[in-house]
């Protein structure tokens, strides 16, 4: 199953504080309001998901487990209808970190019996064309399941000891002045146990890794930096439970067409001549061709803007557009009859071709001034 991030539908990053989840979720619940939006289906819809998405970013038990388990997670939960314990507990566990004070029996840390995380990030990488309308990606990669031998805890026979840097504490403490700071133990990782000796089947790494591959659907309109996750085709548990697979997207940029979010650039060449006749050309676009119409007198660099005509937000809400920017060329040489009815043409506007002679003419009279 693929799916989008709720932090790419917020357009905020995985490490976005509260106050930044609350003010993307504000903007984009104002543009894509129902009232502000009548009849729109589409914008509903879209409205909705920044919703779910909020509900979710804005609870921290919650978005927890979404970065743990994604939507997965959150509907088993709400299966069990369990809910979650905390409070003072919980901070007191976090001064005790901190400071090295607390409740003893909190000293040793429950830690995971294996040493590996279960999410797996690789990159992608897309075509421009791909990006743009999707396609199905065959993915190769590799995934890591614990050591049968040690069952993912790197030990020789999985016999784990006392680890000899904490002393099974799980904390190792040092002072800076009258305070006492306590450090999670970096060799046990918080349990107070360690391998006496490493595993030979894998080194003491805990875990095998198993090659693997599948087709996923790139969804239409993805950009360079997104992230899909695949949920359950992460790295496997010693008890089977299984993290998720993320896509990092990078995208390969085009000769002639530029992105920018759901927008699309390109730059059309102009002779000289075109823009003081004006006329019709032809352009590309990502479905084939457009006609522009450039009115006489059109400057280099000026835009025209051909809505909805960019692309398909990856949301499934709307589409950017296509802007056209002109550049003005000129001929590099000349031969003696363009020479000649450029010459012409010159002398055919009079005093017009030469505008330079009365911009120019005051300002040599007001430089003469401040000279005498």
């Amino acid at each position: 199953m693929t799916e989008i991030d709720y932090y790419e539908l917020l357009e905020i990053s995985k490490g976005s504080d509260k106050s930044t989840i609350k003010k993307a979720y504000r903007q984009m619940a104002m543009k894509y309001h129902p009232d502000k939006n009548p009849g729109d289906n589409e914008a509903e819809e879209k409205f909705k998901a920044i919703n779910e998405a909020y509900q979710v970013l804005s609870d921290e038990e919650k978005r927890a487990i979404y970065d743990k388990y994604g939507k997965a997670g959150l509907e088993g939960r709400a299966q069990r209808g369990g809910g979650f314990s905390g409070g003072f507990d919980d901070l007191s566990s976090v001064f005790e970190e901190m400071f090295g004070f607390g409740s003893s029996s909190r000293g040793r840390r429950q830690k995971k019996s294996y040493n590996y995380n279960l999410d797996v990030t690789i990159e992608v990488k897309l075509e421009f064309n791909e990006a743009v309308f999707g396609c199905k990606k065959e993915i190769n990669y590799k995934y890591k399941t614990a050591c049968k031998s040690c069952n993912g805890t790197g030990a020789k026979d999985g016999k784990l000891a006392t680890c000899s840097t904490c002393g099974g504490h799980g904390q190792i403490h040092s002072r800076q002045g009258f305070m006492t700071f306590a450090q999670t133990c970096p060799k046990c990782g918080g349990s107070g146990q360690a391998a006496a000796s490493s595993c030979k089947s894998c080194s003491g790494t805990g875990y095998e890794e198993v090659k693997d591959n599948f087709k996923v659907d790139i969804p239409e309109g993805v950009n360079d930096g997104m992230r899909i996750r695949v949920s359950g085709r992460g790295n496997i548990a010693p008890d089977g439970s299984r993290g998720d697979l993320y896509l990092q997207i990078s995208v390969k940029e085009d000769q002639h067409f530029i992105r920018h979010d759901n927008d699309i650039y390109v730059e059309a060449p102009i002779f000289f001549t075109q823009v003081a006749l004006g006329g019709k050309i032809k352009i590309p676009s990502l479905t084939g061709e457009l006609e522009l119409e450039i009115p006489k007198g059109a400057k280099d660099k000026q835009q025209f803007t051909f809505r909805g005509e960019g692309v398909k937000s990856v949301q499934g809400y709307g589409k950017g557009d296509l802007i056209v920017q002109i550049k003005i060329e000129y001929p590099k040489t000349l031969n003696d009859e363009q020479q000649e009815l450029l010459e012409k043409l010159q002398e055919s506007f009079g005093i017009k071709s030469k505008p330079h002679e009365s911009t120019f003419e005051s300002m040599f009279d007001k430089v003469k001034k401040w000279l005498s």
